[in-house]
C-alpha cells in the first residue's frame, strides 16, 4: 500500500484504528510509515497514527521492541499525547524486554510521579503495575516509586488524591509480588478517611481483600 493512501485511510473520521493496527502486525515493513505519520500536521494522522501504535503494543508488543528508544525520546516530548502514549507503550514494551532497556531509563520513567502535572503521573501509575508484572524483579523498586504519590504536588489537593486512588488500582495488580508489605498498607489505610469518595472506596475494597484481620 503507498504511504499516501495508507494516511488517507488513517485520517478517515471512521477508520478502524484496531483493524489498522492488525495489519501493521501483519506487514511490520508499515511500522516505518505509522512511526512517521506522527509528525503529520493533520491531527486525525497523527493522533490516529498514535492510536494504532498504542493497539500494537496491547496485541503485539514485539513489533515495536527494536523501536524503544524511540519511544524513550517520546517521553520528553512537548505534547502531551504524545509524551502520555510513549508512557503507556514503555510499559506494554517491558513484556518483550529482553535487553533489560526499561532497568537503563527506570529513573526517567518515573521522575513526573511527585509532581506537578496528575495526567502525566496517572499515565505512569497506570503503567506500573503492568512493569512489575513483566520484570518482577523492579517490585520493590517500583512500590517506592508509587508510595512517592502521597506526597505529591499536582495541581490540586484533589488531583493527589486522584492520584492515589490510581496507586490503590495498581498495588492491587502486584501487591502479592511485594515484599515489604506494610508501607503499602499504611499509605493504604490512610485513604479510609480521604476525601475522594471513590478513593475511600477503593481503599476500603483492597483491606478486604488482603487484610484478613
Amino acid at each position: 500500500m503507498a504511504e499516501s493512501n495508507l494516511f488517507q485511510e488513517i485520517g478517515q473520521k471512521e477508520s478502524d484504528k484496531e483493524q489498522l493496527a492488525d495489519r501493521v502486525i501483519k506487514k511490520p515493513e508499515l511500522l516505518s510509515q505509522i512511526l512517521e505519520g506522527l509528525n503529520a500536521n493533520e491531527a486525525r494522522i497523527k493522533y490516529g497514527c498514535a492510536k494504532i501504535l498504542r493497539v500494537i503494543s496491547d496485541r503485539e508488543p514485539a513489533v515495536l521492541y527494536p523501536k524503544f528508544d524511540f519511544f524513550v525520546q517520546l517521553l520528553n516530548s512537548n505534547n502531551s499525547f504524545m509524551k502520555w502514549g510513549a508512557i503507556y507503550i514503555i510499559a506494554n514494551l517491558t513484556a518483550v524486554d529482553t535487553s533489560n532497556k526499561f532497568e537503563q531509563i527506570f529513573d526517567e520513567y518515573f521522575a513526573p510521579i511527585p509532581g506537578p502535572v496528575l495526567i502525566t503521573a496517572a499515565n505512569i501509575i497506570g503503567g506500573a503495575a503492568k512493569i512489575a508484572l513483566a520484570k518482577p524483579e523492579l517490585t520493590e523498586k517500583i512500590t517506592q516509586e508509587l508510595l512517592k504519590v502521597e506526597k505529591a504536588e499536582y495541581q490540586t489537593t484533589e488531583c493527589r488524591n486522584v492520584a492515589l486512588g490510581h496507586a490503590i488500582n495498581a498495588f492491587d495488580q502486584f501487591f502479592h509480588q511485594i515484599g515489604h508489605k506494610e508501607p503499602v498498607i499504611d499509605l493504604i489505610r490512610k485513604q479510609l478517611h480521604n476525601a475522594r469518595s471513590s478513593t475511600r472506596k477503593k481503599a476500603e475494597k483492597f483491606l478486604k481483600k488482603y487484610m484478613r484481620t
